[in-house]
């Protein structure tokens, strides 16, 4: 795809965002034939969020799809990620502004926040180096929200485009000992106006999340990329995703890592 079509895809996607007007597709021409393609254009929509905004910067990752139960529920076979922009974030116990978007959905997740910045040449690295390097644990909300009119038919690169469908990020308190914590059956439920509407497990995430978190660490050094110290990665939902209205109060429940919610008004 030449820099034109890329360049058209992005300011697309982005002015979807801007003005709130959903998309059907991209034009013919647009649409990202390939992952390479795909996450070119997700660097061009970055690009235009900076722009907008000289104070925003990218303070981390997402990871999409690395729960089955979201595989199936947006037609899809394969994990992905975006970027977390500094604007688009908020601390636990926040009201977040139903204008600002579309068909919000909630995934609860775990995320990490990276104390060493990996060397690329050394990769691909194993999930043991990569505990290592996190400096600490967090529970968080992911508020996903995509630009298309039907994201669950759209595919996995049209997907990636939309910035992997990322709308906000609400994070709860890091906590920096990670060995109080067994990754691999860790229980969260999801209460929506104090009730339980879904439980989740860590081990939904690629069987543990630090097994997310390598595959992204991985992922980029294949394309030449770092994760840097002191980014946040959340490593994708112990759920399906679940929707959200006007009015909601959401609650995320990691038992001794603690809760994080939101109002959302």
């Amino acid at each position: 795809m030449d820099n034109s079509k890329i360049n058209k895809a992005a300011d697309i996607l982005y002015n979807s965002r801007i003005n709130l007007k959903k998309i059907k597709l991209l034009p013919e021409e647009c649409i990202p034939k390939s992952l390479a393609e795909a996450y070119v254009i997700q660097n061009e929509v970055a690009k235009r969020y900076i722009k907008k905004n000289k104070e925003t910067i990218i303070i981390g990752k997402k990871i999409g799809c690395t729960n089955k139960a979201a595989q199936i529920q947006l037609n899809v076979k394969e994990s992905f990620f975006g970027n977390i922009f500094s604007d688009n974030i908020s601390k636990s116990n926040c009201i977040i502004n139903s204008e600002k978007y579309f068909s919000p959905y909630v995934e609860p997740e775990f995320s990490f926040v990276m104390k060493n910045e990996l060397d690329i040449s050394k990769a691909p690295y194993n999930v043991n180096t990569v505990y290592e390097s996190i400096l600490a644990i967090l529970p968080s909300i992911e508020i996903v929200d995509s630009r298309y009119e039907d994201w669950t038919s759209v595919g996995v690169n049209n997907l990636i485009a939309d910035n992997a469908v990322h709308a906000h990020w609400v994070f709860g308190t890091e906590v920096n000992d990670l060995s109080n914590f067994n990754l691999d059956n860790h229980s969260v439920d999801l209460l929506i106006n104090k009730k339980l509407i879904e439980k989740g497990n860590s081990k939904n995430v690629m069987e543990n999340p630090i097994n997310s978190l390598t595959w992204l660490i991985n992922s980029l050094a294949l394309m030449g990329k770092v994760l840097p110290k002191n980014h946040y990665i959340s490593t994708g939902t112990c759920t399906k995703a679940i929707p959200i209205s006007r009015g909601d109060n959401i609650i995320a429940d990691f038992g001794k890592l603690g809760t994080v919610g939101f109002v959302y008004k």
